[in-house]
C-alpha cells in the first residue's frame, strides 16, 4: 500500500464516502487510489469552485465532510469563494491537495505556490504530511478538524513523493466525537432577559434546525419573545407548520428599525449581527438599540441549550403550529414576485432549496412561509457562484430529494460548469435563473446613494447585456435540457415538467 491508498483507505475508514475533485498531475496517485481502494465515489467537477461549492452542500445536508481534491496552490486558489462561504456556513469540507514531490520544490517549479498560506485563509488546520507514514494519521486529524467549532474548512497537503511511496502505517483508528457543551449561566441569564418581556431570540445554525425551532416555538409562546433569524443563514428547515423567524433585513438602517422594537436580543447559535458592509453613519453592529445576551454561538451546543432555557421556563411542550395560504398563482409578465410565488406554490414536499437569487429571490423567503415542509439553504459568506456547485453537492447527499436551485443570472454565470457535473451525474436538479439580465444589487445600491443617473461606464458595469447571456445554449451545451419562459404561467408549466422527471433541467425566467 502506497501513501496514496493508506490516505484514501483512511478517509474511508473516518466515513468519507465521496471525492469532489478537479485533479493534476500531482493528485494522479490519489485519483489511482480512488480505484484500488473501493468505497468512495468520485466525482469530476469542470472548476475547483465547482468542487469546494459541492463540498459545501454536501457538508451542510450531512452533516459530514466530503474529501475536495484539487491540484496545487493555483487549484486552490480557483476553489477560495466557496471554501469562504463554507468557512461562514460553519461546514465541514476536507481539502486534500496535491504538492509538488519535496525534492523537486527546491528547483521552483512554474505551479510552486505556499499553498499552506493560501489554506490558512479559509481554515485554522493547514497541515503538509511529512511522508507516507504518517498521511493516514495527518488524515484522521484532518477529518477530526472538520467537526470543532460546529464545522471547519481543514487541508492536508500531500507532496507526490509520499504518495507513491510504501507506506509502512495502516490506518488510524477512527475518533471519538469531541463533547459539545453550552454555558449554563447564559441559560440563567436568558431565562431571566426573556420572562422581563420585550426580547427577540436570534436563530442561527442548529437553532434552525427541526428540533431547534420546535424548542424556540415552545419558548416564543411560554415568554412572548419574538423569533428572528440571520439573513444568510446555511441551512433553514422551513415550512410544514414550523415556526417562522423574521430574518433580518440586508441593509443595515432596516435591520436597525426591526431590532430597535427590543429591550434585548438573545443569540442562539449564531453571532451578534453585522451589517454586510459598511456606510457612513450606521453602526457595523445592527443590534445597538437592544442589549446583546449570549445563549450559544456557533460550535457550542445550541439544542441543549434551549432544551434548558426551555425547561427552566417550564414551556409548554407544544405550541399552535403556524400555517396559512401560499401565494396566488400569479399571470403575466415575470418579475421578483411572481417568479417567488410559482417557485412556492410549486415546490414538492421534501425539497431542498438552494437560494442565491439575491435582489431577484429578496420575496421569496416570504413567499414560501406555508410550502410544505423543505430545507432551505442560502449563500453565507457572500462570495457569489456559490448556488449551483451547492446544488450539486445537496443532491449527492440527498439523492431522494428533489433540489431547486433558485438562482439570479450574474451570480449564475460564476460557476456554469456545475451543469456538466449535473448532467454527467443524472442528479435531480432543477435551476431556475432569475434573469434580470444584471447585477441588481449595484443598481440598488447606487439609488440607495441617490445616484438616479449614473454614467455610462457605470451603467455598463452593471449590465448583462450587449449581449446577453444565453441560458438555454449555456445550460444545453453543458447537457442540461434547457427552456427560457418570459411569463408566469410559462414558468408554471415549465417548471412543473421539471418536477415530474427526474435528472437536471434549467428555467431561463425572463423577468421584466
Amino acid at each position: 500500500m502506497n501513501g496514496a491508498q493508506a490516505l484514501v483507505a483512511a478517509a474511508i475508514d473516518h466515513g468519507i464516502e465521496v471525492c469532489f475533485a478537479n485533479p493534476g498531475t500531482t493528485e494522479m496517485p490519489l485519483v489511482l487510489a480512488l480505484d484500488s481502494v473501493p468505497g468512495m465515489r468520485g466525482i469530476l467537477c469542470l472548476h475547483e469552485n465547482v468542487a469546494t461549492g459541492a463540498a459545501d452542500g454536501y457538508g451542510r445536508m450531512t452533516g459530514q465532510p466530503a474529501m475536495c481534491l484539487l491540484h496545487l496552490g493555483p487549484g486552490l486558489a480557483n476553489g477560495l469563494t466557496n471554501l469562504h462561504n463554507a468557512r461562514r456556513a460553519f461546514t465541514p469540507v476536507l481539502n486534500v491537495i496535491g504538492e509538488h514531490a519535496s525534492w523537486h520544490l527546491p528547483a521552483d517549479p512554474l505551479l510552486a505556490s505556499p499553498i499552506e498560506e493560501v489554506a490558512r485563509m479559509v481554515g485554522a488546520h493547514v497541515h503538509t504530511s511529512a511522508g507516507p507514514e504518517t498521511v493516514a494519521s495527518d488524515l484522521a486529524d484532518a477529518v477530526d478538524a472538520t467537526h470543532r467549532n460546529g464545522g471547519a474548512v481543514a487541508t492536508l497537503i500531500v507532496p507526490h513523493d509520499a504518495q507513491i511511496a510504501e507506506a509502512s502505517q495502516g490506518s488510524a483508528a477512527r475518533r471519538a466525537a469531541a463533547d459539545r457543551s453550552f454555558i449554563p449561566r447564559h441559560v440563567t441569564n436568558a431565562a431571566q432577559v426573556l420572562r422581563d418581556g420585550n426580547a427577540a431570540i436570534l436563530l442561527g445554525g442548529e437553532g434552525l434546525s427541526e428540533a431547534g425551532l420546535m424548542l424556540a416555538g415552545r419558548i416564543a409562546a411560554a415568554t412572548g419573545a419574538d423569533l428572528l433569524c440571520d439573513t444568510f443563514f446555511a441551512r433553514m428547515e422551513r415550512g410544514g407548520g414550523l415556526p417562522q423567524p423574521a430574518k433580518l433585513p440586508y441593509f443595515p438602517d432596516q435591520a436597525l428599525e426591526l431590532t430597535r422594537r427590543y429591550d434585548k436580543v438573545v443569540i442562539a447559535g449564531t453571532r451578534r449581527p453585522v451589517a454586510f458592509f459598511g456606510y457612513p453613519g450606521l453602526p457595523s453592529h445592527l443590534t445597538t438599540q437592544a442589549q446583546t445576551v449570549p445563549l450559544t454561538g456557533p460550535g457550542e451546543d445550541t439544542l441543549a441549550a434551549l432544551d434548558a432555557l426551555a425547561g427552566e421556563l417550564r414551556a409548554p411542550m407544544d405550541f399552535d403550529p403556524v400555517a396559512g395560504p401560499l401565494p396566488d398563482m400569479p399571470a403575466g409578465a415575470l418579475d421578483a414576485q411572481s417568479v417567488s410565488a410559482v417557485i412556492a406554490r410549486l415546490q414538492p414536499a421534501n425539497a431542498i432549496i438552494m437560494d442565491e437569487a439575491l435582489t431577484v429571490g429578496t420575496p421569496y423567503f416570504d413567499a414560501s412561509r406555508n410550502a410544505p415542509r423543505f430545507s432551505h439553504l442560502m449563500l453565507t459568506g457572500g462570495a457569489i457562484g456559490e448556488g449551483p456547485g451547492a446544488a450539486t453537492g445537496a443532491a449527492i447527499a440527498c439523492p431522494g430529494r428533489k433540489v431547486i436551485n433558485f438562482q439570479s443570472d450574474g451570480c449564475g454565470a460564476y460557476s456554469v460548469q456545475a451543469f456538466w457535473t449535473q448532467a454527467r451525474e443524472r442528479l435531480d436538479v432543477v435551476t431556475i435563473i432569475g434573469s434580470n439580465r444584471s447585477y441588481n444589487i449595484l443598481n440598488v445600491e447606487l439609488a440607495r446613494a441617490g445616484v438616479t443617473e449614473p454614467g455610462p461606464i457605470t451603467r455598463s458595469m452593471a449590465g448583462l447585456d450587449r449581449p446577453f447571456l444565453d441560458w438555454v445554449k449555456i445550460g444545453e451545451g453543458f447537457g442540461v435540457p434547457s427552456v427560457a419562459v418570459d411569463t408566469a404561467e410559462g414558468l408554471a408549466q415549465a417548471l412543473q415538467v421539471a418536477l415530474a422527471e427526474r435528472g437536471p433541467r434549467l428555467i431561463e425566467a425572463i423577468m421584466t
